[in-house]
């Protein structure tokens, strides 16, 4: 019989909220976190608002000697992940050599340190040799993120990073499900972070005309996923980490038990390095492989977290795949996109939905889709538009796709 994951804590730096508690109030009551770049001056730029965290104190989990030798990714992983392991009850003073190193970290990431090289970059080509930090290279790595969070809750097993894009954090969750099933390692902190808003990766999105230019005045209106005046995505960032561990392991120590992690499936288009195909075979077929590892049928699906980018192509061949997929079942389920209310976290955007779908199935109640004003004809499923939505979930997928014709999707079981 093939062992049972589950998820018993997660933590959340989010743009709508610090905290695991202030991010349910926030998506429930369809708060938006989108606002004017506060981190540097973006007014010579095509694009002014991104998701960001500006509240967030990084010198509270990182120190202020250290801070300018890590990305802006590893204090925010380290204070999603210290949440979500007081969460989970996991008590890191008590632990011994050998309970260290059978806890492991896999945290996916699409941007990762991006940002710290783009800033070391600037200060070496402005002359202030003295200040680029003498960490410039491995940190600048996305292989030292993971290495940052075991390093600072001392955890000796498995210290991995998964960049596949958007789908990123749903490759990790999928990757440390299939290590516990396979008994490698009984508990991993897994998750996704990103923080990759900088002059340089604006731009670079907005000559790939990926970024929403049409909202700078009204920022929190700018995500508009399904809707027929959406142009383009909001750049966000953010970290959502859980505690995933084997269910006799987690029910041995008296673990709260969140939800199931059931099933994974993952495939890839090989189309194009950015655009998605036109047709909706392969993300459907991830979602399908999803279900078949879950043992389950598309009638037990009460909810569908959704990628949800607001770009045009995405949304309409999500909506494809869907229909795909699920068949006559896609058209009464009840589906939403966090991305509306934070923007677009990249490769964290897959927790950010795992985030989204465990408050729904603890609460029993989704949150809404904001911004969906003027649906798109072609974009016709229940994306729960507006306001949020009494539901019993039972069983729900968190549905991922990105960049290199990836997509990726999971089955979550609420917890019996």
């Amino acid at each position: 019989m093939t062992p049972r994951v589950v998820i018993t804590g997660f933590g959340v730096v989010s743009p709508n909220g610090i905290g695991k508690e202030a991010f349910c109030r926030a998506i429930l009551a369809g708060k938006s976190g989108v606002k004017r770049i506060a981190r540097f001056d973006p007014s010579t730029l095509p694009v002014h608002i991104a998701g960001e965290i500006p509240e967030f104190d990084e010198l509270a989990w990182v120190d202020p000697r250290e801070r300018k030798h890590v990305s802006r990714v590893v204090p925010l992983a380290i204070a999603a992940g210290a949440e979500a392991l007081c969460d989970a009850g996991v008590d890191l003073t008590s632990q011994s050599m050998e309970e260290k190193r059978e806890i492991g970290v896999i945290l996916g990431t699409g941007g990762g340190a991006q940002e710290f090289s783009e800033e070391q970059y600037r200060l070496w080509h402005s002359g202030h040799v003295k200040q680029v930090s003498i960490f410039c290279i491995p940190s600048g790595t996305m292989g030292t993120i993971p290495s940052e969070v075991s390093m600072r809750f001392g955890f000796r097993g498995y210290s991995h990073v998964v960049t596949t894009g958007c789908t990123s954090s749903t490759d990790a969750i999928g990757y440390a499900l299939d290590h516990i099933r396979a008994g490698v390692q009984p508990m991993f902190l897994v998750g996704g972070v990103d923080s990759a808003i900088t002059p340089g990766i604006v731009k670079g999105y907005s000559l790939l005309r990926a970024l929403t230019q049409s909202w700078n005045n009204a920022p929190e209106r700018a995500s508009r996923p399904f809707s027929a005046d959406r142009d383009g995505f909001v750049l966000a960032e953010g970290s959502w980490m859980f505690v995933l561990e084997d269910y006799e392991h987690a029910r041995a120590r008296g673990a709260r038990i969140y939800a199931e992690v059931a099933g994974y499936g993952s495939t890839c288009e090989a189309f194009h390095r950015v655009r998605m195909s036109e047709s909706p075979e392969e993300p459907a077929r991830a979602i399908t492989l999803a279900l078949e590892d879950a043992a389950i049928s598309p009638e037990d699906i009460h909810y569908v977290h959704l990628h949800g980018t607001s770009t045009p192509l995405n949304d309409r061949v999500e909506t494809r795949a869907l229909k795909l997929a699920l068949g006559a079942r896609a058209e009464r389920i009840p589906m939403s996109s966090l991305k509306s209310q934070i923007g677009h976290a990249q490769g964290a955007s897959g927790a950010a939905g795992v985030a989204a779908t465990l408050v729904a199935m603890e609460h029993g109640r989704i949150a809404p889709t904001i911004n969906l004003e003027t649906p798109d004809p072609e974009c016709d499923l229940d994306y729960v538009p507006d306001a949020g939505r009494k539901a019993q979930i039972e069983h729900a997928i968190c549905n991922c796709v990105g960049f290199g014709s990836k997509n990726s999707a999971l089955v979550l079981r609420a917890a019996a």
